[in-house]
């Protein structure tokens, strides 16, 4: 995700808040210790409870989601950031009495007799969220579902540039559930930066990979487990086929969710040469008749902040300044205080320009040509690894191959981003995307210790393992280079 450095706020505010969050990580570790392993039912409660707070909490939520981002769609509101979260800890309760089962493990009985061997999964203990300000809710809910399915307490730290969804998520998590269960604190960069260096079990931290480096080194520095959700310049690639009115349909949606402020959103399309036009005039038409006024509606998500605007009309600026061809897909208006933006083209930008080096995190779309599908793979892998990547191919094969020939924290066939939508799929990046993965299954995992556990049994040989060595250790040893020998 690109997400500009935060300003900082005053000693003082976050004098306060970095004592309060001291306090709080102490509480909860206290209250860890004495009750290190909840049982299934009460995980099941509390993921009944973090759905009823969204669930009961929707029109709040749309209030204050209105209030950061100036213009906020109810609809997208309610699919993303009550029922994306709130659907997430249906799926996960649904399936946590299996995922909390020890795991078999074999065992070799012709040295480990009767012994059983197991998997079990634990809670870590107290976790840490970071939160961007693109999705509020979603990334700071969503997450919380696997951390308290896998039996944890948590803190988290929303971000200053949503500052009413933070107020709102604190208030929400107060009526909801015990402080040394669940707290929410808010601040600014000095809180973020204390929040960072605190002892942790685990941490996660969705951002922008500058600031996610920062993370890391910090955790590091304290040996903290870190997820990191870190975005980057997520390609679609259009094949030969599918230079159509669906595929395009597909790429803008996507894209005008939040108004391209999302981090698995399109940032760039990579297009056949000789169809680059066609495709530019399909946007145009798309744009025409199923999306007319959407940069003036109520659909279209504002930019988060004026100094958020303001980089994106200096990427766009620095297009027309060096000659691109730059095509609104609208009439473009006078941003007011909702600080909405239509969705521009950029046809063959040069690769010098901001926004082919930067995660762009708004209505601004490039389309590269490609001559052959070889330079266009080569082309996605000569960059960073994205978090997501997005073919559209009819051809079942030339998806495949792409698939097979490039890595990315998720893909999509002939769609984009719904990887990201789906509580079964891991979400996360690799590289410079990020690091670790939440969602389902695999977020219970990453925030559980997965420990090893070998109960013994009888008539085994595992003496033969310690010192003194003599006839049962001799026998092993004879015993299995015999076996490997015939």
């Amino acid at each position: 995700m690109a997400i500009v450095e935060s300003p900082v706020r005053t000693t003082g505010e976050d004098g306060a808040a970095i004592a309060e969050l001291h306090q709080i990580v102490e509480r909860q570790r206290a209250a860890f210790l004495a009750e290190p392993a909840p049982s299934l039912a009460e995980r099941h409660a509390l993921l009944g409870a973090l759905a009823g707070m969204l669930i009961g909490n929707r029109a709040r939520i749309a209030e204050a989601l209105t209030s950061d981002f100036g213009v906020h769609p109810e609809l997208s509101t309610d699919l993303i950031e009550v029922l994306g979260p709130a659907g997430r800890a249906a799926y996960v309760a649904e399936h946590l009495e299996q995922w909390m089962a020890p795991e078999p493990r074999q065992t070799d009985p012709a040295l480990f007799g009767t012994g059983r061997a197991y998997a079990q999964a634990q809670p870590k203990g107290v976790i840490g969220n970071i939160v961007p300000w693109n999705f509020p809710f979603d990334l700071s809910v969503g997450p919380l579902v696997e951390m308290l399915a896998a039996g944890n307490r948590v803190v988290i730290k929303p971000s200053e540039y949503a500052p009413a969804s933070g107020e709102l998520l604190r208030e929400m998590v107060h009526e909801a559930f015990e402080p040394d269960r669940v707290e929410v604190i808010c601040g600014g960069l000095e809180l973020s930066q204390a929040f960072s260096r605190v002892r942790w079990d685990h941490l996660l931290y969705t951002g922008s990979p500058a600031t996610g480096r920062e993370i890391a080194k910090a955790a590091a520095e304290r040996l903290v487990p870190v997820t990191l959700e870190l975005g980057g310049k997520c390609p679609a690639l259009l094949a030969p086929d599918s230079v159509d009115a669906e595929s395009v349909k597909q790429i803008l949606g996507t894209k005008a969710i939040k108004n391209g402020q999302m981090c698995i959103s399109v940032d760039y399309c990579l297009v056949p040469r000789d169809q680059l036009e066609k495709f530019a005039e399909l946007a145009q038409a798309y744009a025409r008749e199923e999306m007319p006024g959407y940069g003036a509606s109520g659909s279209c998500t504002g930019i988060i902040s004026t100094r958020h605007l303001e980089r994106i009309e200096s990427l766009l600026g620095e297009a027309c300044q060096r000659g691109c061809d730059v095509r609104p897909l609208e009439a473009a208006e006078e941003p007011d205080e909702s600080r909405r933006l239509p969705i521009s083209l950029v046809i063959d930008p040069a690769e010098d320009l901001g926004l082919m080096n930067e995660e762009i995190f708004g209505p601004v779309l490039p389309v590269k040509p490609y001559d052959t599908l070889d330079e266009a793979i080569a082309y996605i892998n000569a960059g960073e690894r994205p978090l997501g990547l997005y073919v559209f191919a009819k051809d079942e094969a030339t998806a495949e191959d792409v698939l097979n020939r490039t890595t990315s924290g998720g893909a999509c066939v002939n769609c984009a981003a719904v990887h990201g939508a789906l509580a079964s799929l891991p979400f996360g990046g690799i590289g410079q995307s990020g690091s670790g993965r939440h969602h389902g299954i695999d977020g219970f995992r990453e925030f559980s210790n997965l420990r090893a556990v070998f109960v013994r049994g009888e008539e085994d040989l595992i003496d033969a393992f310690a010192p003194p060595y003599g006839p049962t250790a001799s026998a092993v040893v004879e015993a299995a280079f015999g076996e490997a020998a015939g």
